[in-house]
Parts: C-alpha cells; structure tokens; sequence
C-alpha cells in the first residue's frame, strides 16, 4: 500500500462525499415517484409508462430533502451537543487539553474551537460545526485521563481534520437526508398495512384480470422500494462515515507529523469505547470509534460507521514508513 497522497485523498473524498449526496436525494426522488406511480395506478386501474403524479411527488421529495438538509445546517451542531450532553470548559478546567487545541488549531490553520467534555469513564471523542470558525472539539472525561499528550495530540488532530475538511457538515446532511428517506418508508409500509392501497372492493366485477394485475404489480414494486431504498441509503450513509474516517486520520498526522499518537491512542480507545448516555444512533458515526458497537472486517458494509481499527492502524503505520 502506497503512502497516502493528502491533497489528493482530499480531493477524491470531497468528490465522492458529493456523489454520495446526490445519489441519497435521487433515491428519495425515485421513492416519490413509485408512491405517485401507485397511486396514480390505483385510481385509473392501469400502469402508466410515465406518472404525472409520480413526477410531481419526486420532484417534491428531492426539494424536501434539500431543504431539510440546508435547515439541519443552521442548527445541526446544537442539536448533536443537546443529545450528547456535552458540557463546554475554559483553560483552567483541562489546560493540557486545551493547549493540544490551540496547537492543532495553529498547525491546521483553523480557528480555535470551542471545547467541551463529555462525563464518561468510556474512551471517545467526536467534532461538530456547520461552518468554518464555529468548530467544537468534545472528549471524554476518561480519554482525557488515559490518554498521554501525545495520543491526545492524535485524537485532536483527527477531529480537527473533520473540522478542516467540513466532515462534520456532510455528515450532517447524509445523517438527515438518510432519515427523510426511512421516516418516508416507513409511512408508506405503514400506510399499506392499513389497507388504503391495494383493494379491490370497490371495483365492479367487470374489471379486467389486465388491470388487477397491473395494480398489483404497482404495489409489488411499492413495496420493494418501500424495503430497499432505506437500506440503500444507510449503505450509502456508512459509506460516507468510513471514508471520512480514513481520510480524518490521514489527515492527522499531516497536523502532527507523528502516526505513532494516534496509533497508540486508536489501541487504548479500542479497549474501552463502550456505550454511554449520550451516545446512540443519532450520532453514533460521529465519535471517533463507534461507542455503540464494534466493528471487523467481518462486519456487514450496512451496519459499519467506522472502518475495522487494525485497518486503521495499518494505514497509519504505512504512512510512517
């Protein structure tokens, strides 16, 4: 495995962090036109090629979705700070910690962040901000007493790079677009399970075996999307998240010239990055290792926020060579 490029692994992530957004807002868009594709069907008996109802529908959850995303924006960060229960400090309360900041603010080139810690004995951190110059950088209480300088050097510099490279603000985005999609899903499945769509009652005896079946083919593929546009777009989201990951420690040791921080620092973390209040599936794919679960290599791409940590270590030890 080759040194990592960072300009370039920058550019490539950037680029395909875009993709992976547009591609979460056409899936949302393809899921509101099979919704107006079926109930278009439903009320004239018949399966058009093309839906008016369908098209309009599409149109108005991919609008949705952007919208929704440019809110979440605006107040995304509060929101993730609210759920964590982090509490911000000044100098005095953590001056290591806070001098680590400062260096690394300097190093990347970024305003100082604010920051904040988190009452666990559980190993973690994670960064938020929508814009660059209104960063935080949050830890855990027991990182903090764990970890030596240097591995709090390695820890600060990965979520600095989040910071840097507007991690936080796409993950953001994914994040809500992601549930726009399921919330959307999930009425639909609902709303069949009801009965509003798929019966026939009301239909004379007259009605063709032709348009029964081209209604029940509408709602075949309803249902279809309905299951597997969530799970598309969550296996696009953790796409995201791992990339993101590799990139942020990459990017670390361009800060702090020394793998070997966060290296140590990803071992300890490992050992003791367990669940705690605050930490759940909202922001879970924020923390630098997932407190809710860990992951392998065995893990199933649709379930990992995060990349394998021996992988992460071999990457960063490549990278020292």
């Amino acid at each position: 495995m080759a040194a990592t490029d960072f300009v370039a692994a920058q550019k490539v992530n950037r680029r395909n962090t875009l993709l992976l957004l547009v591609v979460l807002t056409a899936v949302a868009a393809l899921t509101g036109y099979v919704v107006g594709w079926a109930l278009e069907g439903e009320a004239t008996d018949s399966v058009p090629l093309w839906s008016r109802a369908g098209l309009v529908i599409a149109a108005l959850l991919a609008a949705v979705s952007v919208v929704w995303s440019l809110i979440s924006l605006a107040a995304g960060d509060k929101v993730v700070l609210t759920l964590a229960g982090a509490k911000e400090i000044e100098k005095p309360d953590a001056p290591q910690l806070y001098n680590v900041v400062e260096e690394i603010a300097i190093a990347a080139g970024q305003p100082m962040p604010r920051v904040m810690i988190l009452e666990t004995d559980a190993l973690n951190a994670f960064a938020t901000g929508m814009r660059t110059g209104h960063g935080t950088i949050v830890v855990t209480r027991g990182l903090l007493d764990t970890l030596n300088r240097d591995e709090l050097q390695g820890v600060v510099a990965h979520e600095m790079s989040h910071l840097a490279n507007l991690d936080t603000r796409y993950a953001v985005v994914v994040g809500v677009t992601v549930g726009l999609i399921a919330l959307i899903c999930q009425t639909i499945l609902r709303t069949m399970a009801w009965g509003s769509w798929g019966g026939s009652s009301g239909r004379s005896s007259s009605s063709s075996d032709k348009k029964d079946g081209g209604a029940g083919l509408l709602i075949f593929l309803l249902i279809v999307v309905a299951i597997f546009a969530p799970l598309a777009a969550k296996a696009v989201q953790m796409a995201v998240s791992r990339q993101r990951e590799y990139l942020a420690d990459a990017t670390s040791v361009q800060f702090t010239r020394n793998p070997n921080g966060l290296i140590s620092a990803l071992q300890k973390i490992d050992t003791k990055a367990g669940p705690f209040p605050g930490a759940g599936g909202a922001t879970q794919h924020l923390f630098i290792v997932n407190p809710v679960r860990k992951f392998t290599k065995r893990t199933p791409a649709l379930l990992a926020t995060h990349p394998d940590i021996a992988d992460r270590i071999a990457r960063l030890r490549n990278l020292g060579a």
